[in-house]
């Protein structure tokens, strides 16, 4: 893949350069507009700041949750521009479209080191369409907003979309210092990673992490299940878990793998169980086996979190993707509070695997750079280990010739 740094080198001063971003960034529930986190915002930072000092003009793209093609108010990127700018130094120009005519104009009006923020471009059907031609066409219009192409936005390689696949078939394609690193960090795990490889899966579903414990179980040393997914293998053992999250489904996929994994897969030994799904609701530590059937588990429990703590240490590569419990409300935090603790202090390669794990580290108060990686990418990191094909990572390499 061409990167930034090669971009940099050809130079760009007085060039448009358009960069597609992932500014998917979350919202306070209860302040509608208001940022929760602006840790992709913050990501995003270096490549931009680089292009802006080398004189370049900005463009930037991104999505911002799921919008129906169409524009809706509650899904604009504009409280996104806003923070931007009180991050970058400098105000950011927002266009109040995708490609239409506040696009064009904002644009046209940019001079060398300005940047600015073109609308969700799933407010454009164009963007997610899986009629090539109609990917294609709007591709066709974000590419006329730029000279070059860079893509920063690794937490959206995995979808082939408009802005990830075809721009950078028709734009001279480079990848940002974002792309390049979660790859260098990802092939390091899928390579031949030092052992002993510990792997921790939290997260609500076993379905949206079967193909990635089938995948990894036969490379790993130890892969600890906690968060929702874990009462499904509860279930599969033959335990009662009550009103806990359930994927009745998979219960038979889940003791097939138990059966397979052995001691590599490690479930949790007691459970915090709440009465009701709410801070406020009474809740108690049990054995994983006696979940009381009128209470619901949302945490892993202390003696869980001990051994999760026991299996990391001496691992040598730890990657971490989903947490322990319902880290947001105060009295479920401490099982996802205690597992992040004990990869910080692992004396090897740590990976945080993106989406809610990454935001729990935040959210926590935990120290970033006690983790060797945080990934951007949550999906993506998962399909990444998986083996699967990333869109946008095949786009760029293509486009090296």
């Amino acid at each position: 893949m061409k990167t930034l740094d090669d971009l940099l080198t050809e130079g760009v001063e007085g060039r448009r350069v358009l960069v597609r971003a992932d500014l998917n960034v979350p919202f306070d529930k209860e302040k509608p507009g208001v940022i929760s986190d602006d840790g992709r915002i913050r990501a995003v930072l270096p490549t931009i700041q680089a292009l802006v000092r080398s004189g370049a003009a900005v463009v930037v793209c991104s999505h911002l949750g799921r919008p129906k093609g169409a524009p809706d108010p509650k899904f604009s990127l504009a409280p996104v521009a806003e923070r931007f700018g009180e991050l970058l130094g400098s105000p950011v120009a927002f266009a109040a479209d995708t490609v239409g005519p506040s696009a064009r104009s904002t644009v046209d009006a940019l001079g060398a080191g300005d940047v600015a923020l073109l609308e969700n471009l799933r407010f454009n059907a164009g963007e997610t369409s899986k009629d090539e031609a109609e990917r294609a066409e709007f591709a066709k219009q974000l590419a006329a907003f730029g000279q070059s192409y860079v893509d920063d936005a690794f937490g959206a390689v995995h979808r082939k979309h408009a802005s990830v696949y075809d721009v950078a078939k028709l734009l001279p394609a480079y990848a940002g210092g974002l792309v390049l690193r979660e790859v260098e960090v990802l092939r390091k795990l899928t390579g031949e990673p030092e052992r002993p490889y510990v792997v921790v899966l939290g997260g609500s579903k076993v379905s949206d992490k079967l193909a990635v414990i089938n995948a990894l179980l036969p490379k790993v040393d130890k892969l600890l299940v906690g968060g929702g997914m874990c009462f499904t293998f509860l279930k599969a053992q033959g335990h009662e878990v009550g009103k806990s999250l359930l994927e009745d489904d998979m219960v038979d996929t889940c003791r097939k793998l138990l059966d397979e994994a052995g001691d590599k897969l490690v479930l949790p030994v007691d459970v915090v169980a709440a009465t009701a799904f709410a801070a406020d609701a009474d809740h108690d530590v049990v054995a994983a086996d006696a979940i009381p059937a009128d209470r619901l588990g949302l945490d892993i429990g202390p003696e869980s979190t001990k051994q999760f703590a026991e299996a990391l240490n001496g691992a040598k590569t730890v990657f971490w993707n989903g947490p322990m419990g319902v880290f947001e409300l105060a009295p479920f935090a401490a099982g996802t509070r205690g597992v992040a603790e004990a990869i910080t202090r692992v004396d090897g390669f740590t990976v945080v695997g993106g989406g809610d794990s990454a935001a729990a580290v935040r959210a926590l108060g935990l120290d970033e750079a006690a983790f060797g990686h945080i990934s951007t990418g949550g999906g993506a990191s998962l399909e990444f280990l998986e083996g699967k094909d990333l869109p946008g990572v095949s786009a760029l390499e293509s486009a090296d010739g």
